[in-house]
């Protein structure tokens, strides 16, 4: 079995990615090749935490642009990440994963409360821990709480999958010529307004020292690539 370099990982997937080529909702087919790699890397002996953000389904910061009150427009967001959670469950239990469903706000009916102890042991046992709901919080991101996560679940690294091949200089969809980055500090990416994760995130990863993954997810077995430490996409960590 390949050797591991991140036994733990905190796989940050937005709702975005689950709308596959679609403008809007979940795409059964785009999911279904997703949760494919996330097995595959279950299966070297990765233990997987997801957060889930629901911008497939509704934004809040854009409702909020619109006149909605912020708080609210949040809220909505949280219940939309909910649904992108369990429509990822349903499909990796289909593949025969073990999943849990957690939500940072209390629907017992449908998903557990996330504890945090209870979710370190969901681990230990080889679930698949998916975190909906965010923080459970208003104006914070899911983003945010992907970082939050990842420190109190001891992950050995943030994954953010993306549809492009890492961060870059510029737009890669908009500007061919965008020069993409090996490798980034954290300061280097708040002082260059660079759009990996939001500022609140990647100042909570640099207090705890908590590198961060930016990569493709659309290219097959990447996510076991960067578990293995292969040198994919952009590496965000140190000073």
């Amino acid at each position: 079995m390949p050797k591991l370099k991140y036994r733990r990982v905190l796989l940050k997937l937005s709702g975005e990615a689950l709308a596959g080529n679609e403008q809007y909702g979940i795409d059964p087919g785009t999911v279904s090749s997703i949760c494919r790699e996330i097995i595959s890397a279950r299966e070297l002996g990765a233990e997987i935490a997801l957060v889930i953000g629901g911008g497939n389904i509704f934004r809040g910061v854009s409702a909020s642009s619109k006149g909605m009150d912020r708080a609210s427009a949040d809220y909505m967001g949280m219940l939309a990440t909910v649904m992108n959670a369990l429509a990822v469950q349903d499909v990796l239990e289909k593949m025969n994963a073990d999943t849990r469903v957690m939500s940072a706000i209390s629907m017992h009916e449908v998903a557990e409360p996330y504890i945090r102890r209870r979710a370190l042991r969901h681990l230990e046992k080889k679930r698949i821990v998916i975190c909906a709901a965010g923080t459970g919080n208003p104006f914070f991101t899911t983003d945010t709480a992907a970082a939050l996560r990842a420190m109190e679940l001891k992950s050995d690294i943030i994954l953010k999958a993306t549809k492009v091949d890492g961060v870059f200089d510029r737009d890669p969809v908009t500007n061919p010529d965008a020069v993409k980055y090996d490798s980034l500090t954290y300061i280097d990416v708040l002082s260059r307004r660079l759009q990996v994760m939001d500022a609140a995130a990647v100042s909570l990863c640099m207090d705890n020292c908590m590198p961060v993954a930016v990569f493709n997810l659309f290219h097959r077995d990447n996510i076991i690539r960067v578990l293995q430490g292969e040198q994919i996409g952009t590496i965000v960590q140190g000073g």
